[in-house]
């Protein structure tokens, strides 16, 4: 699902770190080794149909390499 973000991501919270990632042998192949953590938060985002609505989004991130695959979860309103 394509999708902008509006604003910062609230409420970040991380939920798996390091082996706790299923996907860490992926990302590090795809993206180089780092310190990876799966995150989630809330954050305003513009879909492809130009609705704007909250939504809890999940990425990937590591240090020196930034965010990594955001999707949305799920819509909140």
């Amino acid at each position: 699902m394509y999708f902008d973000l509006i604003g910062e991501i609230t409420h970040v919270e991380t939920f798996a770190t390091g082996s706790g990632i299923r996907e860490i042998g992926r990302l590090r192949k795809l993206y180089g080794r780092g310190r990876w953590r799966k995150r989630k938060g809330i954050s305003q985002v513009r879909l492809a149909n130009g609705a704007v609505r909250r939504a809890e989004v999940h990425w990937y991130e590591a240090t020196g390499i930034g965010r990594r695959e955001l999707k949305i979860k799920r819509l909140l309103d």
